[in-house]
């Protein structure tokens, strides 16, 4: 058996950067078996430090970075395909031009995927659904992060429905508790304002839905601690212990006065938010009894990364969902992908893309580049390109779903230079050099035809590109001659120099 803290393989890490805490678990593998070897938590209260102009405290800042170098160690020792990353709800929110993000990767140590609240419920019903006995019963996953609340209704391994709610402990204890005073109008006030979050989901997670339901996150665990502490529950968190929960929280009055077995220190600032939150839940869903997982988004990633170690990849069964519901042509769709793939590895190395990375984006681009042909033919780059930047992508984290949307909306016509803004800076300039790779695939089958295109050559230095054909090749193709003429007029605009 391996060590777990060598740089086996079989031992995978995932970072957890949450609106309250940022978490990570390191986990082995042993056969069909996770075994969870370490666990670290820091309570760097992200959303807390979310500005109104959506930038974040300096000190919160500061906290943070000090966090993550502290995880770098642990994971100095492992692969880098054995690490993940996922920041949720505060960082989906942070508006700084990714100044932020980038000083926490430099900091990590690895790239830190911003994912959506989808993405986020998906990865938590998997570690969830992990954590439990096998059954075929329908249940309810309910999961109170900092920022956000996830609800998913899900059977055996398969997540269903998902909804990802606009609140969670620490939003809505600084919304409703931020003087610290807890009194029967400020609790009835967050109950209310969660009901309302609630109300238009209401019916797909109310009684009647569901047969079991199974909470997880801190918020959840730290609400069972104390029930069970107080002897309130002995088993998971009832209607009657919360109930009981709430009364005491209005007799101390204030946080700070706050004297629970069972309640952590740094867990007191955010606990009234958590409990309304989850009392809201409770009351709206028609919940009696909600049982408790220890697993949950982390979990979820580390099952995920074994997954994928297994070639359960996720994402390409995302890719070839949405392939079959617009049905878009595969065979032409591998056509490009392979000739694509030629001028990767033509250029990879002058142009400082990674293999291993960007083949997997731009083969997802060039699988989906016509699917929004299913809804018209003019303009369907620009129809695609919508679809895929707002539909859900389970397995893509945002920044994979916008550099795919931007390429398929840059695969033809001329560059939209506004689709490449909207990318993380220090991911402009690769997608760009991906969009001209797949711009030429495109271009050399627009014909349809089953030739091979894999026998032209592609140099590159900088922005300029010369295309070789073998000798005669382009008088016998006149048609693929005007276009890359046309091609390159294109590609001057985007600052590309095209030589053919």
């Amino acid at each position: 058996m391996s060590d777990p803290s060598g740089a086996s393989p079989q031992t995978y890490a995932a970072i957890d950067l949450g609106s309250n805490s940022f978490h990570m678990v390191v986990g082995r593998q042993d056969g069909d078996r996770l075994a969870l070897v370490d666990r670290l938590r820091d309570p760097v209260r992200l959303g807390k430090g979310l500005l109104p102009d959506k930038t974040l405290d300096n000190h919160v800042v500061r906290r943070a970075l000090a966090c993550l170098e502290r995880f770098s160690q642990r994971l100095r020792d492992l692969p880098p395909e054995a690490v993940r990353a996922v920041g949720t709800n505060t960082m989906r929110q942070i508006a700084d031009d990714g100044t932020f993000l980038r000083a926490a990767e430099l900091a990590l140590g690895h790239p830190i995927e911003i994912i959506s609240g989808d993405e986020e419920a998906r990865l938590i019903y998997l570690g969830v659904a992990h954590g439990l006995a096998a059954g075929r019963e329908c249940r309810m996953v309910i999961d109170i992060g900092g920022g956000s609340t996830e609800l998913i209704l899900g059977r055996g391994m398969e997540p269903g429905r998902r909804d990802s709610l606009y609140m969670g402990c620490v939003s809505m204890s600084r919304l409703m508790f931020n003087d610290g005073r807890i009194t029967e109008d400020t609790m009835n006030s967050a109950l209310l304002r969660a009901a309302l979050e609630i109300r238009p989901v209401r019916h797909f997670y109310q009684a009647g839905n569901w047969e079991r339901v199974v909470g997880s996150s801190g918020t959840i665990r730290s609400i069972r601690m104390v029930v069970k502490s107080n002897g309130w529950s002995s088993e998971g968190i009832t209607a009657e212990s919360l109930r009981k929960l709430r009364k005491k929280l209005l007799k101390a009055g204030h946080i700070d006065k706050i004297q629970l077995d069972g309640l952590s220190e740094d867990r007191r600032p955010v606990f009234a938010g958590g409990v309304a939150v989850l009392s809201a839940l409770f009351e709206r869903l028609g919940i009696d009894h909600l049982r408790v997982s220890d697993m949950a988004l982390r979990e979820g990633l580390l099952y995920e990364m074994i997954g994928y170690a297994r070639h359960q990849d996720i994402c390409q069964r995302t890719v070839d969902s949405l392939a079959t519901r617009f049905g878009t042509d595969q065979t032409q769709a591998q056509r490009v992908q392979t000739t694509a793939r030629s001028l990767l590895y033509q250029v990879s190395h002058r142009w400082g893309l990674d293999i291993s990375d960007h083949e997997r984006v731009l083969a997802w681009a060039c699988q989906l580049h016509e699917i929004g042909l299913s809804i018209s033919h003019a303009g369907f780059h620009k129809h695609g390109a919508y679809i895929l930047a707002n539909a859900d992508l389970p397995g893509f984290s945002r920044q994979q779903q916008a550099v795919i949307a931007t390429l398929v909306r840059n695969h033809r016509r001329k560059f939209s230079e506004s689709a490449f803004r909207n990318l993380p800076e220090h991911l402009i300039e690769p997608t760009r050099r991906l969009c001209v790779l797949l711009r030429m695939a495109v271009l050399l089958h627009r014909g349809r035809s089953p030739d091979n295109k894999s026998m032209l050559s592609l140099e590159v230095s900088g922005h300029k590109l010369h295309v070789a054909f073998p000798e005669g090749w382009l008088e016998h193709h006149p048609l693929t001659h005007a276009e890359l003429e046309r091609e390159a007029d294109y590609l001057t605009r985007a600052e590309f120099k095209l030589r053919f």
